[in-house]
């Protein structure tokens, strides 16, 4: 072969492959040198050049002294082309095919060993129980069953996006890890939809996910003038649509994130009301209260919305309902004020003795007693009543309508018959 054509094949065979006609060059050379040394009565010594501008190989070689190391000077002795036997040409095709094929996977290799932590996109090639191929455009990336989403069917010929997990280099090229589940997913697709995140205008401080089901994200702006909830929803929930349509309709939820760890928990449990949170730095532990109709929303189904805020926030969250703190407390819910009797000796004047286990409290008395001080608590409809035995002949009934500012009225019925008996 003529250096004429030598150059238009490789220079063919580089724009095939996508690889620089320099490195097919050094590849040329490893052959040419390894079909010299399958000649017979090639020097041991040899090495192979190619002038870039001709295209002529030319081969130095050098003596061997008895112990096999090289004396003398170098001298030519490139072979003609029909002194290239069958054997040399076959030595020459396969060598040359093995450095191609390493060009291009090293260069393969380097183009996605620094992308981990990146977005690719590929077009789904085939799936089984174990792993799902996607094409990336001349590489193949592996998308093992851990990494996809539980119940996402995955047709083939359909574009897919995917989180770069891990790149590892190989005898038959870069093996390209993938993953559908990785939280960085929800912050790549992001980024690519939201130019603020990008800008640095709003950055994404947390993120929490239940692969399949829901997410949770946490962001915060750095720039007083953009609202990070909103860049991120879009105008009409036009951005944060894109990203659920991508992750096959997982819900997203986007809270503000806070510097106050009572307030950044708080939004962290939307979109449930919370009524208080109690923060223990030390044990890394946050007590939730909330309403009682809100308890059920708090927690979520199967507790995802607990446990997403946890991860979201870092905090143990321990979520109690009004009516348990107040069980916790001593008080019945249920039945009314669970009051000692020690607690109502100033209210009945401070005698209990031959009532049969009922305190006696006069009229007077029961207008004195501080509801609020016995620790009631209203339940979700504000409808929750509390009775006080007061005397052997005849009842107090002191119910929340009746009372206003601390005082206790009397039904109209018991105080006509409380009257009549006095």
């Amino acid at each position: 072969m003529n250096p004429e054509e030598m150059r238009e094949a490789l220079e063919a065979i580089a724009k095939e492959k996508g690889v620089e006609i320099r490195q097919l060059a050094e590849a040329l050379v490893v052959a040419l040198e390894s079909a010299y040394r399958s000649l017979e009565g090639a020097y041991e010594h040899a090495r192979v050049e190619i002038n870039m501008q001709t295209w002529k190989p030319v081969i130095y070689v050098r003596e061997s002294d008895e112990d096999g190391f090289p004396v003398g000077e170098e001298f030519d002795d490139t072979p003609e082309d029909d002194e290239f036997g069958r054997i040399a040409a076959q030595a020459f095709r396969q060598v040359m095919s093995q450095r191609v094929r390493q060009v291009v996977n090293i260069n393969k290799y380097e183009e996605y060993a620094g992308r981990e932590g990146d977005i690719v996109t590929g077009i789904i090639q085939q799936s089984d129980s174990r792993f799902t191929l996607l094409n990336l455009g001349g590489v193949e990336a592996l998308l093992p069953r851990a990494e996809q989403v539980p119940f996402e069917h995955l047709e083939p010929n359909t574009r897919l996006k995917a989180y770069l997990v891990e790149v590892r280099r190989s005898d038959r090229g870069p093996q390209i890890v993938v993953s559908r589940t990785h939280p960085g997913l929800i912050r790549r697709l992001f980024e690519l939809e939201v130019p603020e995140v990008v800008e640095g205008a709003v950055e994404i401080m947390a993120c929490a996910r239940e692969p399949g089901h829901r997410t949770k994200i946490a962001v915060m702006s750095n720039d007083e003038n953009v609202d990070p909830v909103g860049a991120c929803v879009g105008s009409r929930g036009g951005r944060v649509r894109i990203v659920v349509n991508e992750l096959r309709g997982e819900k997203i939820d986007i809270v503000p994130f806070s510097e106050d760890p009572e307030e950044y928990v708080m939004r962290a449990l939307s979109p449930a009301k919370i009524k208080q949170v109690t923060i223990e730095e030390e044990t890394n532990h946050a007590e939730v209260i909330v309403h009682d109709y809100q308890l059920s929303l708090a927690i979520g189904k199967e507790g995802q919305n607990a446990r997403l805020a946890a991860r979201l926030t870092g905090y143990h969250i321990e979520i109690k309902s009004e009516s348990q703190v107040a069980e916790e407390q001593g008080f019945d819910i249920e039945g009314g004020f669970d009051i000692e009797s020690s607690d109502l000796e100033g209210a009945a004047g401070g005698n209990t003795e031959g009532t049969g286990g009922t305190i006696e409290i006069d009229v007077e008395s029961a207008a004195e007693i501080d509801v609020e001080s016995t620790g009631g608590v209203a339940s979700k409809e504000g409808e929750i009543a509390s009775e006080i035995a007061a005397s052997e002949e005849g009842e107090i009934a002191v119910t929340e309508e009746g009372v206003n500012d601390g005082e206790a009225q009397l039904q109209p019925e018991e105080a006509q018959a409380s009257q009549s008996q006095n």
